[in-house]
């Protein structure tokens, strides 16, 4: 017996040495307080903030996808084995003990009183057929019952990108968007969701208990969200589709050339994020438009969700397009999300800010906002 109990221990010794290790260097980091946004380890500490009190196996796995060698990852693999083992048992597994950050996020609002449910949108058959005139700019289009309300925007020009912040940010260089085009006003909701999955374009994807019907539809992967804007195009006859980065960066700034769309510093009332002001909660984003529309009348571009964009995912713009078309590669499955979410601070909430993750993986924090061309 005593043998046994040697030897599992000499084997699960390395394990526990290096959990234990991944959990000091978490508590470490914690202490140390934000990091920089430009610094290299920034994004990796965001990730793993983000999930770190995550039951989801999906979540440590796309962890692992993007930082196979992370400073997290025994933790993760640990979790990971933790969960699945929970599963095996039918049981609820108990929550994951991290060590508390020390950086204050602002005071978590309670979250505003139920409303009652919206009625479920008439057939998209019984929209009324479109008007052959192109939409003028900053006019609200909407499609059908259950369609997205989308701003027409004009074409123009504008500086995307930035050079005093994350290195993937940079070059700033001049974008053409030569073309109008139209973009969601709001995130696609929970609703508009169901709606699409109700008409069997969309798989249904397990939302939060008591998730409002307005608040913004997340834990939705790339593909997912390809499934939902052909069914738009199918639904309206319409070219539905994602942002292009470039798009999406020229709506969000709302013809500005600021860090944030509002201006230089941060302020409170503007987006969904810990560092924003009411509302805010830890536990999910805000309805679709609770903070304020920026100049192009478009809300929730900082913060609430990450949005998934088109283009597929390069480490900077150099050798970016100089148009608005999306820049994309053979085989990529690697793809763009903008804006940050209601879990990161004012650091992300800037109009440049970008990340990454894989096509087919769904995040809690991820969602996005459709586009149509205008012809």
């Amino acid at each position: 017996m005593w043998h046994t109990l040697l030897i599992v221990c000499v084997l699960a010794g390395p394990l526990f040495a290096s959990v234990a290790k991944a959990q000091h260097r978490s508590a470490d980091l914690q202490l140390a307080g934000v990091v920089p946004k430009n610094s290299a380890e920034q994004f990796e500490l965001a990730f793993w903030e983000s999930i770190k009190d995550s039951q989801h196996v999906s979540d440590y796995e796309a962890y692992l996808k993007a930082y196979p060698k992370g400073r997290f990852a025994a933790l993760a693999q640990a979790r990971i084995a933790r969960l699945r083992a929970a599963q095996a048992q039918g049981t609820a597994p108990p929550p994951a003990k991290t060590a508390p950050a020390v950086t204050a996020p602002a005071t978590a609002a309670k979250p505003p009183p139920s409303r009652p449910a919206q009625p479920a949108p008439a057939p998209a058959s019984a929209a009324p057929a479109a008007s052959a005139a192109r939409p003028t700019a900053g006019s609200v289009i909407k499609d059908c019952p259950a369609c997205p309300p989308l701003i027409a925007l004009p074409a123009g020009s504008f500086t995307m990108g930035s050079n005093n912040s994350d290195p993937s940010e940079k070059p700033a260089h001049r974008v053409a968007i030569t073309a109008p085009f139209a973009i969601g006003k709001f995130e696609v909701t929970v609703q508009q969701w169901n709606a699409c999955v109700n008409a069997g374009g969309c798989q249904k994807t397990t939302q939060a208990a008591n998730t409002p019907p307005d608040a913004p539809i997340r834990d939705v992967s790339w593909d997912d969200a390809q499934q939902y804007v052909k069914w738009l195009a199918s639904t309206t006859g319409k070219p539905y589709r994602l942002p292009t980065e470039a798009e999406w960066e020229y709506a969000a700034r709302g013809g500005t050339s600021t860090r944030y769309w509002w201006g230089e510093q941060m302020a409170t009332g503007k987006a969904n994020c810990k560092e924003c002001g009411q509302p805010w909660a830890n536990e999910g984003p805000a309805r679709a438009g609770s903070s304020a529309a920026n100049a192009f009348g478009l809300h929730d571009t900082s913060g609430s969700v990450w949005e998934w964009v088109s283009d597929c995912w390069h480490n900077s713009f150099k050798d970016a397009p100089t148009d608005s078309r999306s820049w994309d590669e053979p085989n990529c499955r690697v793809r763009v999300i903008r804006g940050g979410s209601w879990r990161e601070g004012a650091p992300y909430m800037v109009a440049s800010t970008r990340f990454r993750y894989d096509a087919s993986v769904r995040q809690f924090q991820n969602g996005f906002r459709v586009a149509r061309s205008l012809k």
